[in-house]
């Protein structure tokens, strides 16, 4: 159990080694990938446009975040007038509206333009201070937007430029005015610049220009907890993206001053109004004290008549509230009904005590407010604007209802008054007439003078509101940009591109091997059948290609190591002491069994055995064609004609001594017949007395069967497999003749075999290459032989 153990454990280590070998022996298309990747990296960091990171943080008001910034509204946080219903969450939307941001390009008219300078490859945009030009555009149509081509402008000198447009060339002074079909234009010098440099101008569609960087901001809240947000952008222009956000903060902060101030405003005019009529009233009532007294010489009323009537005037003032309370419902109401425009704000319910009336009032302006911030960002028909003006409908209506129970509730107020004001008078009618008729004169005055210093008052609460309104927000960081671009990044880039360098060989080498059907290791054997491997003979490199025969006596070659290592393997391989007549087949033609039978035959004749090679691939014999020989006879004319001996059809090698071949004769038209006569095994039978070593070069197994009908002659069967050549399919053929036990003693042959087939698997190959041979230690030799396998 240990040692199946440790055999496993030995297989995995092979197969871990042999893989990364698998990769590692194609090393030098790593370092290939990877600088090809890394020259493109280059090449890309090298053009491509740096983006920089430009932002700032708002402090905003917020009401569910905190107070409010400690401005003046804190002081006056005891009006009404001053009070805010704003969050955060409101002015991120506010800030993120498309139309905002357009209004904002509107005040931005230099961004209609865009100036390029151009390069050997790329165009990079110059902006504001780094541009020796400036555009004054005074009209322009849509058309420019749609130009093929961008205006191209060559300095000519300090004066004057060339303008390139539609293939066209003309020189202008600057400050000319260009006129075209789809504009007007000035091109303005503003900086000295070198002469014949060469800049592009591309007009921009601001609405759309808007858009393209409203994709581009990024709005968002700091943390959960604080009233404090983040614009930020990546532009190609730093200066711009400053510019951008500034303008942005700027035209945000000066609408939320506006809509603000609308409540103010309207609340002052409605004051105004009421004390031009005030102020002449009061006027009257005091030429008519002053006329009184004139009139009767009175400069004084007793102090006693005074405290009598003082009730009275209590009285009085009563009816007089009353009087104004009803006046002011008649110019809301008034204000309501009359009014055309169903958006604007109501005015305040001065003096009107009336929690309900000031809470209607107060959620109407509040709805107009947030009407007007959704039309920022939506159309009049969505929903949340329909939605809106449903509610300040519905508040309009509960406004005229409540008006109304007012004014029913004071003009009941006023007839009491009235009935007891008439009984009080019934009183007093004993009070001498002239002074009843002053006291009842300077009442009147000391009223409306009341009434006239309360107004005041609220005026100038309206227009200090006015006075001393901020905006929302306020920058707590500067708008910046950073030093270093924020893309393309360069380590990232560099590391990506070194991954990728090592990944596409990588993946290439992988992908090889998964779609290669061809034998290429000797695992790729072992995997697929269970027949024993006799061994490998190397690829011979010999150059007499016209002669197969490449053992030779005291050839030290590794070919010759590999078969002289086969033929000890061929000893163990005895089978009950009888292994003496070998047949050899393969899979197909071409897998090299003829070369093997050949260089076997040799190598076993040159240990002292008498060998003799028999050419019985008799469909297509390649044997002596191989060796250059040409033979009257052979086993085909030694079947046929019984007056043949074996003696007749021996030849033997001059080169290698006891070694002897047969050839196969001509080609017969029943090949598959005439092996299975007679004579076949009488041959055989009479070789076995004559040769140690008797080995049949038969057809291959995977085309014909002759090989079958050869096995009751043979004591073991070598089955010839070629790297590089014979496909793993074909193995299913060897599998099946070993667990069927088709052929006697099945034996695989390894054939070919190239450095590149036996890293971690070569089956005595790491002795025969280069053993005793002198190798030359230049650098390429040590690179490779760090990267081949370790004998």
């Amino acid at each position: 159990m240990n040692d199946k153990k440790s055999v496993e454990q030995q297989d995995l280590t092979i197969n871990l080694k042999a893989e990364i070998l698998k990769y590692s022996k194609n090393w030098y298309w790593f370092v290939l990938s990877v600088t090809a990747c890394l020259i493109v990296a280059f090449l890309f960091l090298r053009y491509a446009t740096p983006q920089y990171h430009i932002s700032t943080e708002l402090l905003i008001r917020d009401d569910k975040k905190g107070p409010s910034m400690g401005d003046a509204t804190s002081t006056f946080a005891d009006l009404d007038i001053f009070k805010s219903s704003q969050n955060i969450d409101n002015e991120i939307e506010v800030l993120k509206s498309k139309s905002l941001l357009q209004k904002t390009f509107r005040e931005m008219p230099w961004l209609q333009t865009s100036v390029y300078l151009e390069g050997t490859i790329k165009s990079s945009e110059v902006y504001g201070k780094e541009s020796p030009f400036s555009i004054n555009i005074f009209n322009l149509d849509s058309s420019a937007f749609k130009l093929e081509d961008l205006i191209e402008i060559s300095v000519e000198n300090s004066s004057s430029y060339i303008l390139k447009e539609e293939g066209i060339r003309q020189s202008y002074k600057f400050g000319d005015t260009l006129k075209r079909p789809y504009g007007s234009f000035v091109i303005n010098k503003v900086k000295d610049f070198a002469v014949g440099q060469d800049y592009s101008v591309k007009f921009n569609d601001l609405r759309q220009y808007a858009d393209y960087y409203n994709n581009k901001i990024t709005i968002k809240a700091v943390n959960q907890e604080a009233s404090a947000l983040t614009i930020s952008m990546d532009d190609a222009v730093p200066d711009k993206g400053e510019d951008i956000i500034n303008k942005l903060v700027e035209v945000y902060n000066r609408d939320a001053i506006d809509d603000k101030n609308q409540i103010s405003s309207n609340t002052i005019k409605f004051i105004d109004s009421r004390l031009i009529n005030l102020v002449e009233e009061l006027g009257g009532v005091e030429k008519k004290v002053a006329s009184f007294k004139e009139q009767n010489n009175i400069t004084d009323v007793n102090s006693d008549v005074q405290n009598f009537f003082s009730q009275s005037a209590d009285l009085y003032k009563k009816v007089e509230e009353e009087n104004l309370k009803l006046k002011v419902i008649n110019s809301i109401q008034s204000y309501i009904n009359e009014n055309n425009d169903a958006f604007t704000l109501v005015p305040s319910s001065l003096g009107i005590q009336d929690p309900t009336l000031n809470d209607l009032v107060q959620k109407f302006n509040e709805l107009q407010l947030k009407r007007k911030q959704l039309l920022m960002t939506v159309e009049p028909s969505n929903i949340l604007v329909q939605n809106i003006d449903s509610d300040l409908s519905n508040l309009k209506t509960s406004l005229k209802e409540n008006l109304a129970n007012i004014k029913s509730s004071i003009l009941k107020t006023q007839k009491a008054l009235g009935a007891n004001y008439s009984e009080f008078q019934r009183r007093i009618q004993g009070t001498p007439e002239i002074e009843r008729q002053l006291l009842e004169i300077k009442r009147q005055q000391g009223i409306k003078e009341g009434i006239y210093s309360y107004l005041l008052q609220k005026k100038e609460e309206a227009q200090l509101s006015l006075a001393a309104t901020i905006s929302n927000s306020r920058m707590i960081e500067n708008t910046m940009s950073t030093d270093k671009p924020v893309s393309p990044r360069r380590k990232l880039i560099y590391g990506a591109a070194f991954i990728l360098g090592l990944m596409i060989p990588l993946g290439a080498i992988f992908v090889i091997n998964l779609l290669d059907d061809k034998i290429r290791l000797q695992k790729d054997v072992t995997d697929k059948t269970l027949a024993p491997i006799l061994g490998e003979i190397a690829h011979s490199n010999d150059s007499n290609k016209n002669n197969s025969l490449v053992i030779k006596d005291k050839e030290r070659t590794p070919v010759a190591e590999m078969f002289r290592l086969m033929r000890s393997n061929l000893n163990f391989a005895n089978v009950n002491g009888k292994n003496q007549v070998f047949l050899t087949t393969s899979s197909m033609s071409g897998e090299g069994k003829t070369f093997f039978c050949t260089n076997l035959g040799a190598s076993i004749a040159l240990s002292g055995k008498r060998v003799v090679v028999l050419e019985f691939d008799i469909r297509k014999p390649k044997l002596l064609l191989g060796l250059n020989i040409k033979a009257e006879n052979g086993i085909t004319n030694y079947i046929i004609n019984d007056k043949l001996k074996v003696e007749d059809l021996l030849i033997p090698i001059k080169n290698v001594q006891n070694l002897y071949v047969i050839g196969a004769g001509p080609i017969p038209p029943n090949p598959a017949e005439l092996i299975l006569s007679k004579r076949v095994d009488e041959l055989i039978l009479e070789l076995r007395t004559l040769f140690d070593y008797i080995l049949i070069d038969t057809s291959p197994v995977g085309q014909v069967a002759d090989v079958f009908s050869l096995n009751h002659l043979g004591d073991s069967c070598l089955y010839v497999v070629r790297y590089n050549y014979t496909f793993k399919e074909q193995l299913n053929i060897v599998n099946d003749i070993y667990e069927n036990n088709k052929l006697n003693n099945l034996m695989i042959v390894l054939n070919d075999a190239k450095k590149n087939n036996a890293y971690g698997y070569g089956y005595g190959y790491g002795y025969g290459y280069g053993y005793g041979e002198t190798i030359e230690k230049n650098l390429v030799s040590k690179l490779k032989g760090f990267f081949k396998r370790k004998s």
